[in-house]
């Protein structure tokens, strides 16, 4: 309960960040690096993981980093790491790593690398457990509505501001 109250309420703060009156983007939408102000995406976890072995995420290391549209991905070891330089897009998360059912009401919210689902063949991350319990009850739904929104993310947009 406590859990679903911070996101009633980061979804109060975050509704300003309504994309419908923004004009499509001609540049790669934000990627969410964290509220603090880190580059740091997908909180640090290998986002090549996520599609390997049983899908588990793993975390990556600084000293696997590979940076792409203004943020660090971290990888386990070197192999993920070029496979993801080789083609970034087949790895990185949906909506820049923003939880993709926020993304379907049309806001920016924190993705957690932990409440996570590959459909597809692509990584959605979501906002908490709670949230991504929603999410999986009409993915198809929720998907089709966030990339409605996503196309009008202008590319300087922030979390929270």
């Amino acid at each position: 309960m406590k859990n679903q109250a911070l996101f009633i309420l980061l979804a109060a703060v975050a509704a300003p960040l309504s994309f419908a009156a923004f004009a499509p983007h001609a540049e790669a939408a934000p990627v969410y690096v964290g509220v603090e102000g880190s580059n740091i995406a997908v909180s640090g976890y290998d986002a090549v993981s996520y599609f390997d072995g049983d899908g588990a995420p793993v975390k990556g290391s600084a000293d696997f980093a590979v940076a792409h549209d203004g943020a660090v991905y971290h990888f386990a070891n070197g192999a993920n790491a070029a496979r993801f330089a080789a083609n970034p897009e087949a790895f990185m998360p949906r909506y820049g790593g923003h939880c993709a059912w926020a993304m379907s009401r049309g806001y920016l919210a924190p993705g957690d690398p932990l409440a996570y689902a590959v459909v597809d063949g692509k990584l959605y991350l979501n906002f908490n457990q709670e949230v991504k319990a929603q999410w999986d009850m009409n993915r198809a739904g929720y998907i089709a509505a966030a990339e409605k929104n996503w196309a009008v993310v202008p590319a300087d947009a922030k979390f929270g501001g």
